[in-house]
């Protein structure tokens, strides 16, 4: 069988759940190269091989269908093995993000009530803080460490045989945790059919952006406690690619990583294209392999999209979507993408296939085109729900299926979909999703705060920066650098304020409620559109 033969319709009908892509690769394309990391390469009959062996260290170690096994830790080729391994038995896995602050990864790992937590070489720390924190702490097994306990010891003393187990591909296989509107997490569950579905529907229609063969090589930068690092890892293996995982997003090495290791497709926020791409050297590097860049989060600016295109030389593509959708269900094709600009540069664009997209008003009344409103979306990548938390669930998905994304914005008459504003208040920062209340939380206890409301204002590194408009208590000296300080010690550094501005009294409503358009106008005045 040829190499070109696993990309056909039939061949994906086959890979019904993470466990399946490893199996059917591992027959179809045995020493095909399934994951690089940093020097060490797996074919995809040893990810299969090691797949297996995690599968039955979990089932050794008790873990029941159903039950969450916990990753904090930066990227790593490891990483894929325990999702792929865990999923073959039924385990649930729930990537934390690396740069959260302990308290946040303590509420995270108490959350998901697993029995096991798998910690990177650079958390180790930041972890055994968290830990300090709870009552009844899981076990730890370090990815890195060399021995019998490490990872790979407890991953190589079980068979490589394959578990057997019948799963569903409805059963869920990756919770990732959102920022949540109340100041907590959630735990958005994603099923394989969630994650594995929607790309079988895309590989039958005309998308050469998303037209995969047995030579491309895809790098995974994007961190993992993300739907943009693990869902692109994702993408890469169901194709039968050639994945090169980064430890962690360096510019300078994503240079290297392109010429060296041929990348022909990658995954990227716009800020950190703009880093990439301002590197001095970036003009010097040979990009003739690199076919496509997908990038999402956030628009690209139009100087950022002309410099980009004359120094890559490739097709851009904008992803639009959400962790709750598995990531992308809008895109906008590379044709659309004019260096001179034109109408549709603005636009997220059009619904990937099996997606439907309309837009309401709060009645749930739909809206003709061109009329601003909440954007819904329906489709198999739609996640299961939130965990543990039915009415928040409830409150996102309709019976229906359709689910509330919390943005504003319109189609036109082609179907082209606008963002507009946020419905939340959510800000996106680097590609970072960040809700306010998270952030209000960590300055309320400052002593010298009476009250506090957390904004998005424009930034033109980052699409948006964190402010803090603060009423002080009475007495209190304006110190914006102690407040700031306070902040950082509370909640991950990307989520904290990176300025204060202070104000006499918040501005309320009839009801008490801030209004926080109010205080975000000022700063987006001038803009066609309230994000970046």
């Amino acid at each position: 069988m040829s190499n070109e033969r696993t990309l056909t319709k039939a061949d994906f009908d086959q890979m019904l759940t993470l466990g399946d892509v490893a199996r059917y690769h591992a027959k179809e394309r045995p020493d095909a190269v399934a994951l690089t990391f940093e020097g060490r390469d797996t074919s995809y009959a040893a990810f299969n091989r090691n797949t297996n062996k995690v599968a039955n260290a979990l089932l050794a170690a008790g873990v029941k269908a159903g039950e969450r096994v916990a990753y904090v830790g930066k990227n790593s080729d490891l990483y894929f093995e325990l999702l792929f391994g865990a999923a073959k038995m039924g385990a649930v896995t729930l990537p934390i993000g690396w740069r959260l602050a302990p308290a946040e990864m303590a509420y995270i790992i108490q959350d998901g009530l697993g029995s096991l937590l798998f910690v990177g070489p650079e958390v180790v720390d930041q972890v055994e803080a968290a830990l300090a924190e709870l009552d009844n702490p899981p076990k730890i097994i370090l990815m890195e460490d060399d021995g019998p306990d490490g990872f790979v010891g407890w991953r190589d003393a079980q068979s490589d045989s394959d578990p057997g187990i019948q799963i569903s591909a409805d059963d869920v296989a990756l919770q990732l945790y959102t920022s949540g509107t109340t100041g907590r997490p959630k735990g958005a569950m994603l099923s394989h059919d969630n994650l594995l579905g929607g790309r079988r529907e895309a590989a039958d229609t005309d998308l050469p952006w998303n037209q995969w063969g047995p030579d491309d090589v895809s790098l995974v930068a994007m961190p993992v406690g993300h739907i943009g690092g693990t869902g692109w890892g994702i993408v890469g293996l169901f194709n039968g690619a050639k994945g090169v995982v980064a430890r962690e997003f360096d510019p300078f090495k994503v240079l290297d990583f392109i010429e060296q290791d041929s990348i022909s497709k990658m995954f990227m926020v716009p800020a950190a294209l703009q880093i990439v791409v301002r590197q001095p050297n970036a003009r010097k590097v040979d990009y003739s392999r690199l076919k496509y860049i997908l990038y999402g989060a956030s628009p690209i600016p139009l100087d950022l999209l002309r410099e980009c295109m004359g120094v890559f030389g490739c097709g851009f593509c904008q992803q639009y979507g959400m962790t709750e959708t598995c990531g992308t269900i809008v895109y906008l094709p590379p044709e659309d993408h004019d260096p001179a600009g034109n109408q549709r540069m603005r636009a997220t664009g059009i619904p990937m296939p099996g997606v439907e997209i309309r837009i309401e008003d709060d009645e749930g009344n739909v809206l003709p085109p061109h009329t601003v409103g909440e954007v819904v979306t329906r489709s198999r990548a739609n996640m299961k729900g939130y965990w543990n938390l039915d009415e928040a669930t409830q409150n996102t998905i309709a019976d229906d299926g359709w689910l509330h994304t919390g943005d504003a914005g319109y189609l036109d008459e082609d179907g082209y979909l606008y963002i507009h504003d946020r419905v939340k208040d959510m800000i996106i920062s680097g590609g970072e999703n960040i809700y306010p209340a998270e952030v209000e939380n960590a300055v309320y206890g400052h002593p010298d705060v009476a009250e506090v409301a957390i904004i998005g204002v424009p930034d033109e590194k980052w699409g948006e920066a964190v402010k803090a408009v603060v009423a002080l208590k009475p007495g209190a000296a304006a110190d914006a650098d102690s407040i700031l300080k306070f902040a950082r010690d509370r909640i991950a550094a990307f989520k904290a304020p990176k300025s204060v501005e202070f104000i006499e009294a918040l501005p309320r409503n009839a009801s008490g409620k801030i209004l926080k358009k109010d205080l975000r106008a000022p700063y987006w005045q001038g803009k066609d559109r309230g994000v970046n």
